[in-house]
């Protein structure tokens, strides 16, 4: 498995294909929903790619949110691959670039169903009460990168 920043329009179009994959295909999210202005090029925001011998895992994408604070979102690990710490990888490298950029913390929001999930990460839940993105119920994750 390689885990890498994307630079290169093709590695952004195959993130692009494994978060339909997920969120539109699996889960019902509108691809206009899925898809905004930080999706349009590799430096739009900082997008992280895994693939497997050349073929693509998973995806993501951080961005600022406040000055400090990175915001990790569109988190997808394709099927054939959940249960093998590929979403602990990409997670990981994501809050490792953050942190070099000097982010001093990381927010995310966590579909529900993934919140144990970011837990054994290290994030804590921050929103009082859990609230709809795209149709799923999700919380306000934080975790410090110092």
């Amino acid at each position: 498995m390689e885990c890498k920043l994307v630079t290169e329009q093709s590695e952004l179009e195959m993130g692009l294909s494994v978060r339909m994959e997920v969120f539109v295909q699996e889960q019902g999210v509108s691809p206009d929903e899925e898809v905004d202005g930080y999706d349009v090029s590799p430096s739009a925001c900082r997008h992280f790619l895994v693939t497997d011998e050349g073929r693509p895992a998973a995806a993501a994408r951080w961005k600022t949110f406040e000055p400090g604070i990175a915001k990790l979102q569109r988190i997808a690990v394709r099927l054939p691959y959940r249960g093998r710490s590929i979403g602990r990888l990409i997670v990981s490298a994501m809050e490792e670039d953050a942190a070099k950029l000097g982010y001093e913390s990381a927010i995310l929001d966590a579909q529900c169903s993934a919140e144990a999930f970011y837990q054994k990460l290290g994030y804590a839940t921050i929103s009082a009460e859990p609230f709809y993105d795209a149709g799923i119920l999700h919380v306000r994750m934080s975790k410090n990168l110092r």
